[in-house]
């Protein structure tokens, strides 16, 4: 089958799930809710992260969209047939991941977008600081999503998946932040949310975060696609 009419029926198994549409949702609607409700408590030291600090609990929604997007081609037998209409493994899972990642990008976008123009007018923001939000806040969750996927095609769960990533986001990364930072600022998380800081300490830079995030996430999707092609269905 050609990539394009592959994309195109896994978008059609995504689209027609209410979990994956609710946590597109629920992407847009933390990341741009979230600083407002925690707007007096802001950290007016990093006026950059104080407008796109929703981002941090948005990445669980992107998440779980990333890992139940793939998990589900292992219950009740989903991915015998969908090899059965596509034997070629590594073919699917690209399209897959492709098929994962357009959708956040796609509301990661404007997500950024509506945060900026619900943030900066107390904020105080260069533009060059605004721009740089607005591309974190799409490609940083879209890392995540490609993350999840992979290590859900890993583990073969959802469950399992969301229970290893979502502590780990929401406790550990802090723990082992506050124990050894400099092994820290190569997490996944930190690493990408560097480009949601107005000056990040640190060896890393904004894109050079983004770009750790990139290599933790094609790591998991390369374990991802061998697992597909070595494991049967």
């Amino acid at each position: 089958m050609p990539f394009l009419p592959l994309l195109h029926a896994e978008w059609i198994k995504i689209r027609t799930l209410r979990s994956l549409l609710g946590a597109l949702a629920a992407l847009l609607v933390v990341t741009v809710a979230f600083p407002a409700v925690t707007a007096a408590q802001a950290d007016r030291s990093d006026p950059l992260y104080s407008v796109f600090s929703g981002v941090s609990l948005g990445q669980v929604a992107a998440v779980v969209f990333g890992a139940l997007a793939v998990a589900g081609e292992y219950r009740g037998g989903a991915l015998r047939l969908t090899l059965a209409a596509v034997p070629d493994r590594t073919r699917w899972f690209a399209a897959k991941a492709v098929a994962v990642a357009l959708p956040v990008l796609a509301v990661g976008l404007p997500t950024g977008l509506f945060t900026l123009a619900v943030g900066s007018g107390t904020a105080g923001l260069t533009w060059a600081e605004g721009l740089r939000g607005v591309v974190g806040c799409a490609l940083y969750p879209t890392l995540m999503a490609l993350l999840a996927a992979g290590l859900a095609a890993v583990l073969r769960s959802g469950a399992g998946t969301l229970g290893l990533l979502i502590p780990f986001l929401l406790t550990v990364s802090f723990v082992v932040g506050d124990l050894a930072s400099g092994v820290a600022d190569c997490l996944p998380d930190r690493a990408g949310q560097l480009a949601l800081h107005s000056a990040p300490e640190g060896p890393l830079g904004p894109w050079t975060g983004l770009a750790v995030t990139a290599l933790w996430a094609g790591a998991a999707l390369g374990a991802g696609a061998w697992c597909v092609r070595r494991r049967d269905a």
